[in-house]
């Protein structure tokens, strides 16, 4: 397939810039996969649309503060830098804009000194850097960085964004976007599913670069990932196990939770005849997979997402679970409707 059949025109004024006022106050398209047949709900009603004893999948990713706002020792323009991840010690591989001035061996300063770093090597727009800090880095990303808001959000982090940007069950520290089909539930909402019989279960996929990095093969099939790290633990893969053997279905929340399910089926040594089963075991892994039309869905039954970016992997994803024209026609509804799109945006349940 080619790039140019994940294309969509969508209206800039439809691109969220803010959250909801509360979580669960969004819209919740609902999109039935096998007749392309739509319904409009708010996600506070997602109960209504989910059966006693589905198991729901959510990512306990937690977002760090990985943008830093400095300058070049010995001049005064900005500079700013991600940490998009850990190589050893304190050197990292980062995105780094204007990307011109960071020159091998270039001295980096934030926050009047607090942190200071070096430029080591760069590969292609990466950047490898060496921050000099005989304290706990994540610390002072914590209080010195800013939260890593997506290049479409056209304003600068506020004080809201680091609690908004987060979901309410976040536990585990390491990813540089926000599992954003997530963002929606509240304490109160995962209680009351709780309370109806529908299981939960956790997952930690860490978001990296693979979520920003863009397609620029126009033939799909030779573009290639880049890695994410995550973890499926031992009583998540029974509760998945045990849903399947019982012929209960398997939602996934998010893009990053359906790629670390079926990762696992692949990628776990289990053996042949049970991987079609979607048969899973506890793991700690590195994923490249890239999930397009022709993929054969092994674990995820079902799938709630975010409204995703054109000619990305992750409208892809999505465009293989539940076919690329039922996706575009409800895309096209959605905007019809003036639904919010992505990240802050609005969600949809593909069932």
């Amino acid at each position: 397939m080619k790039l140019s059949d994940f294309d969509y025109n969508l209206p800039q004024e439809l691109i969220a810039q803010f959250p909801a006022k509360v979580r669960d106050g969004s819209r919740l398209l609902l999109l039935r996969g096998d007749n392309a047949e739509t319904r409009h709900y708010k996600f506070n009603q997602l109960c209504m649309l989910l059966n006693k004893g589905d198991l729901l999948v959510l990512n306990d990713t937690k977002v760090t503060n990985a943008r830093l706002i400095g300058k070049r020792a010995g001049f005064q323009g900005k500079i700013e830098v991600l940490l998009i991840g850990k190589l050893n010690d304190n050197i990292y591989t980062c995105l780094a804009k204007p990307a011109r001035r960071f020159k091998d061996g270039t001295k980096l300063i934030f926050d009047d000194g607090r942190l200071e770093a070096e430029v080591l090597s760069s590969e292609g727009d990466f950047k490898r850097i060496r921050f000099n800090t005989d304290g706990d880095l994540s610390i002072i990303l914590d209080e010195i960085g800013q939260v890593p808001l997506p290049p479409y959000i056209k304003r600068e982090p506020e004080k809201q964004d680091k609690q908004r940007y987060q979901t309410v069950y976040a536990n585990n520290k390491g990813a540089v976007a926000a599992p954003t089909a997530g963002l929606h539930f509240t304490e109160g909402l995962l209680s009351k599913i709780r309370t109806r019989g529908i299981e939960i279960a956790y997952i930690t996929l860490h978001v990296s670069y693979a979520t920003f990095k863009p397609v620029t093969e126009d033939e799909i099939s030779r573009h290639k990932m880049h890695k994410e790290y995550f973890e499926i633990s031992k009583p998540t893969a029974d509760k998945i196990n045990n849903a399947k053997e019982s012929g209960r279905r398997v939602i996934a929340v998010g893009t990053t939770t359906c790629r670390a399910l079926e990762s696992a089926a692949i990628a776990c040594n289990v053996p042949p005849d049970l991987v079609q089963t979607g048969v899973i075991r506890n793991t700690k892994e590195w994923t490249d997979l890239f999930i397009c039309p022709g993929y054969s869905f092994k674990v995820v039954d079902s799938l709630l997402t975010n409204f995703h970016f054109p000619r990305t992997t992750l409208l892809m994803l999505v465009s293989a679970f539940c076919g690329k024209d039922n996706l575009i026609k409800a895309y096209n509804e959605a905007i019809e409707k003036r639904y919010r799109f992505y990240s802050y945006g609005d969600a949809m349940l593909i069932i």
